[in-house]
């Protein structure tokens, strides 16, 4: 598990919880900058499909990237509950399209089990775990290992080693 989740027994996480293709997803809410309607964005040249363009926000050009797109869950279809989940990682502010934002909520430690591994069939590598509620399970998504992944590289990996 990453760092964000190793937390004590009493420990608690706020997380975002939002909607990706009928599944619910979640981030971290201390990388959570904002949540924006979703407007029009200017397209780049040469980028792939999941990374939708750029938009201005407050004078900061902000890469937005559809997570449905991303985690190849169909073709989004934008309407008046999409919106943008603007996050600062790193430093560093990059926008993520949703289907729709539902809530903020606590999850306490033994409520989130580590992703299962699926084998080379499903890449599990931006996955934190899943958090079982009564009748919810909540997808945790690790945006840091995320925007820093190679075909992102939205955010600069940060090099943990020593100095």
């Amino acid at each position: 598990m990453s760092e964000t989740v190793a937390l004590t027994e009493n420990d608690h996480r706020e997380v975002l919880v939002f909607m990706l293709g009928g599944e619910e997803y979640a981030v971290d809410i201390l990388k959570v900058q904002e949540i924006r309607g979703y407007s029009n964005v200017t397209r780049i040249a040469n980028v792939p499909d999941f990374i939708k363009g750029v938009t201005n926000l407050r004078g900061e050009i902000v890469p937005i990237v559809d997570l449905r797109m991303k985690f190849e869950l169909g073709q989004a279809e934008y309407n008046d509950h999409t919106v943008v989940i603007v996050l600062n990682i790193d430093q560093r502010v990059v926008g993520v399209v949703v289907d729709s934002v539902s809530d903020v909520i606590g999850l306490s430690m033994d409520q989130i089990k580590p992703a299962p591994e699926f084998g080379a069939q499903m890449d599990t590598q931006y996955l934190q775990g899943l958090a079982s509620l009564e009748d919810r399970m909540l997808i945790l998504i690790d945006v840091d290992a995320m925007m820093t992944s190679r075909e992102m590289a939205l955010v600069d990996a940060v090099d943990k080693a020593p100095a």
